[in-house]
């Protein structure tokens, strides 16, 4: 993840080139492959990691998305006359088989911006092929740069850049090599469990560019407004984030693609433009808040499990109670709207942001809970888990960074907010479905209790009081102070509109 991008021993250039295949599932817009093609014979390689599969930020759900994507890649190889190799095991190996057979290859990737276990993979590999005199290149493919020296008031600029360059064509002819095994493996065979996903996204090349197309040319309209809600988000947010995580498409084709959109919008009379222009502009900033969350990871990558701002190291006991993780895991903390959202996203894999942020709020406010272990029940929930952006925006969440703006959000408001007719929450939440208005979002008023419902695990409005003495006096310190500042330097961002995340807040309202 944070190694340098080749080896500094000269070595001449082999006839062969291994395409290593990671996050990055697809053929158009691939540097990698089309400098593998360029040089000669190309040996595609995708490496299934059973110790990755095995880690507590991976699911189930996760591993089936991916399976369909490699898939559909394996299928797109072989329209173009090729085979994808599968490997199972480590990554290492597969590169010591390919050398015992094939002799000397030079190996190409695209950088990867993981988590800690991916961060080590990726040293190994560097060292094994420093080791062995193999040629080890990788290439950008998000807006996101190593490296010490990175100028964050030059980022944005480098982004919008990068991503304005032509997008790469599949190489007209690639000269194939097949080697091994094509066959992926089940979820039984990595010990991955069925965990309660209902309705998955379906994965692969076709049903991203058909995801991004419905997104733009119908159900985008709304986005601006319509993102807030679980109940309209469904449709009207993009639902791009797993194909991203995937690879399916290159953040640089979803941008040029909106870019053009936009285009064609604006040449219409404004009676006809409806709300379209403020949502892709809209989804663009959002294309930005992607990589810049991901900048932070790949910046720092002990923020993966230590707080930003380092001032807040153990404010929240770890390991916590058990009992308060499991209710908030299993939808049934006794508030209605949020085990609502949790056996929403447990049954889709996916939810809208600001749903996200209410349930980190939720557990690390009210419950108390550390957001490394409540982050570690949502990452392997999420079908596009991004490691770069969910642990930046946990630990936000949850007051830690030391730059952001302290936002609890109510339980009880959003799901009046959000869910104003309760559709949402007894459709999820059967065990009300009978109620409506109060009675629905805060049954404990009731006279009644439900029999099948459980009472509120802890009371939000004197766990919202307690959390907000405990953060603001961490705060108000001259140390956290001067952390933050520091936390600013190096991870904040440098758009007007965002200074915000220099100096919170004096008071935190509920959202």
């Amino acid at each position: 993840m944070k190694t340098s991008t080749r080896s500094s021993t000269h070595i001449d250039e082999p006839a062969l080139t291994v395409v290593w295949y990671k996050k990055d599932l697809r053929l158009e817009d691939h540097e990698a492959l089309c400098v593998a093609s360029a040089a000669g014979r190309v040996l595609p390689l995708y490496v299934v990691e059973p110790d990755y599969w095995a880690l507590p930020d991976t699911s189930y759900r996760q591993w089936v998305f991916v399976q369909g994507a490699v898939e559909s890649l394996q299928d797109h190889i072989a329209d173009h006359g090729g085979r994808l190799t599968i490997h199972i095991g480590s990554v290492v190996d597969a590169l010591k088989e390919i050398r015992s057979v094939h002799g000397s290859f030079r190996l190409v990737a695209h950088m990867e911006t993981g988590n800690a276990w991916t961060f080590e993979r990726d040293k190994q590999v560097h060292r094994w092929c420093r080791d062995h005199g193999v040629r080890f290149e990788e290439f950008q493919q998000y807006g996101i740069w190593r490296g010490g020296a990175l100028d964050r008031n030059k980022w944005a600029k480098r982004w919008d850049a990068m991503m304005s360059e032509p997008i790469r064509p599949v190489p007209d002819k690639i000269d194939w090599l097949s080697f091994g095994d094509t066959m992926l493996p089940d979820a039984k065979d990595l010990g991955l469990e069925h965990d309660g996903i209902q309705d998955l996204q379906p994965p692969g090349r076709a049903a991203a560019l058909k995801t991004l197309e419905s997104f733009l040319y119908d159900r985008g309209e709304p986005y601006q407004k319509a993102m807030s809600s679980p109940v309209t988000g469904e449709t009207a947010c993009s639902r791009l984030s797993p194909h991203l995580v995937a690879g399916s498409l290159s953040m640089r084709e979803i941008y040029q693609t909106t870019l053009k959109r936009q285009a064609e919008i604006a040449e219409l009379p404004k009676s006809e433009r409806g709300l379209w222009l403020g949502a892709l502009k809209s989804f663009i900033g959002r294309l930005h808040w992607h990589c810049h969350f991901m900048q932070k990871l790949e910046a720092e990558p002990e923020i993966e499990w230590l707080p930003m701002a380092r001032i807040y190291e153990g404010l929240r006991p770890s390991p916590n109670d058990d009992t308060r993780l499991t209710a908030f895991a299993t939808g049934q903390t006794g508030y209605p709207f949020v085990d609502a959202c949790m056996r929403y996203l447990k049954a889709t894999g996916w939810i809208n942001f600001r749903m996200r942020a209410m349930l980190m709020s939720f557990a690390s406010y009210n419950l108390w809970l550390p957001w490394q272990q409540s982050g570690e029940v949502l990452a392997r929930l999420f079908t596009d888990y991004e490691p770069g952006i969910h642990w930046p925006q946990s630990q936000m969440q949850s007051g830690e960074t030391g730059i952001n703006a302290v936002r609890i959000y109510s339980p009880v408001k959003q799901g009046y907010d959000q869910d104003p007719t309760g559709e949402f929450t007894r459709t999820w939440v059967p065990e009300l479905a009978h109620l409506d208005g109060k009675d629905l979002q805060e049954p404990w008023l009731r006279d009644d209790p439900i029999a099948d419902y459980p009472s509120p695990i802890v009371d939000y409005r004197e766990t919202t009081k307690e959390a907000k003495q405990r953060i603001y006096a961490l705060r108000r310190t001259s140390e956290a102070k001067k952390e933050a500042a520091a936390v600013f330097d190096k991870h904040g961002s440098r758009k007007p509109r965002e200074v915000r995340e220099r100096r919170p807040r004096k008071a935190a309202g509920n959202a």
